[in-house]
This record gives structure tokens, C-alpha cells and sequence, in this order.
């Protein structure tokens, strides 16, 4: 065991001293940039949480600590990890050589330029009380800003939702019918200060051809009853 964690320690250094090489050359403007592909799923916003924590307030936090967030990973909760530029610096690089077993879907940026610039931007946008760039902002649709589902247009506002066979119809507020094959018909749920209102599911196009959508409810137990057996 003494001999694993010096190995372990090893490496670290090692991370931690190819960070300090770089982390003074960052560019914040061009790291902004970078920033596009990690806003699909972290918001820089205290306590917005998306498919992973948000960054906000991130230097100085301890790896699986921010209690408004409860789906870490065990590997990632009990690393002892504590956020800084080097140890930043190495997770953006390659989060399982970092944390081994974590549930980071994301390989790594390899350019080193990148990472830097990533650093730079990351360190203005997630100081205490920062605003948060526009278009650094995430979403969960496609990486944009995710829409507010509280006042729908009657065209994205279910009224109906049934069942027969292996497809979903779905009459919108405006009085369209959508037919989907079961498989391209996600139920969701968003109980968010931008989720549907109460009992008033959103039809939310996805995929590039048109034949897929979700339908976001406010509350799992909305599901079952708003879907209806009818052939």
C-alpha cells in the first residue's frame, strides 16, 4: 500500500508540475471559446446544476463536495481532490488519470494551449459574484442556453398524450397532432426554476431530421397519469 501511494504521489507531481508550466500562459478570451464545449453540461452559475456541478465559486472546493449536487461518483467524492490550478489543470487534461473510476464523460483535452486558455477564463468566470458571459452560458439543448418552460407557446404546450402499439400522439395546445415511434420520444422531467409549470408538459423538438422530441414534465409522478392507453 505505502508503495501504491508513492507511485500515486509520483504522478501527481508530476500533473501538478506540467500545470505550472502552463498555467501562466493562459488567454481568457480564447479560453472562453474552449469553454463552448463543457457549457452542454456545466453551468457557471452558484447552485444551477445541469448533467454535471456547476463551476461557480469552483477554486478551493473539495472534488463531490457542493451539497446542492448529488450525483457524484464515489471515485470522485472520496479522491480528496481539493480544486486549484494544478490540480485543474491535470482533470482537464485526463480526469481518469487523475481520478481513476470517475464518471466524466469526457476523454480530455489534449492541446496544452487549451487547457491553459481554458484555465485563464475559468478562473475570472467562477469568482464569487462573477457574471457569468452570455454565450459562456450552458443548456441542455445542444449546448445552448436552456429555454424557460414555464410560459409555452401553444404550439410547445401538451394537452394529450397516448399510447397505442409502438407510437405516441401528442395534440399540442394549438390543436397539432404529432405522431412518434416510441423509441424517439424521450419523457423527462425538470423540476427547475425553468421546468414546465405544474401538469403543463413542454414538446420539445430534438434531433436533425424532426422525427424526435421530448416531452419535459414538472414531476415524475405527471408521467403515467398524463399518458392514455387509445388506438
Amino acid at each position: 500500500m505505502t508503495a501504491i501511494r508513492a507511485v500515486a504521489a509520483m504522478l501527481f507531481a508530476g500533473l501538478a508540475s506540467a500545470s505550472q508550466v502552463h498555467a501562466a500562459d493562459g488567454n481568457a478570451s480564447r479560453g472562453e471559446r474552449v469553454f463552448g464545449a463543457c457549457s452542454a453540461c456545466h453551468s457557471l452559475e452558484p447552485d444551477r446544476n445541469m448533467t454535471g456541478p456547476t463551476l461557480a465559486n469552483l477554486w478551493g472546493r473539495k472534488a463531490g463536495s457542493l451539497a446542492s449536487f448529488s450525483r457524484y461518483s464515489t471515485a470522485l467524492k472520496a479522491s480528496g481532490v481539493i480544486w486549484n490550478d494544478d490540480t485543474l489543470l491535470a482533470w482537464i487534461a485526463d480526469p481518469q488519470r487523475l481520478v481513476p473510476g470517475n464518471q466524466m464523460p469526457f476523454e480530455g483535452i489534449k492541446d496544452a494551449q487549451q487547457r491553459a486558455d481554458l484555465l485563464a477564463f475559468l478562473k475570472q468566470a467562477t469568482k464569487l459574484g462573477a457574471p457569468p458571459p452570455a454565450r459562456a452560458q450552458g443548456g441542455m439543448m445542444g449546448g445552448g442556453q436552456a429555454p424557460n418552460l414555464k410560459n409555452l407557446k401553444p404550439a410547445k404546450l401538451v394537452r394529450t398524450l397516448t399510447y397505442c402499439k409502438d407510437s405516441y400522439t401528442i395534440t399540442t395546445a394549438d390543436g397539432q397532432i404529432h405522431k412518434f415511434w416510441e423509441r424517439n420520444l424521450r419523457l423527462k422531467t425538470d423540476s427547475s426554476d425553468d421546468g414546465p409549470a405544474k401538469n403543463a408538459p413542454a414538446l420539445i423538438g430534438a434531433g436533425m431530421m424532426g422525427d424526435r422530441a421530448d416531452v419535459i414534465f414538472a414531476d415524475p409522478a405527471e408521467i403515467s397519469v398524463a399518458i392514455s392507453p387509445k388506438c
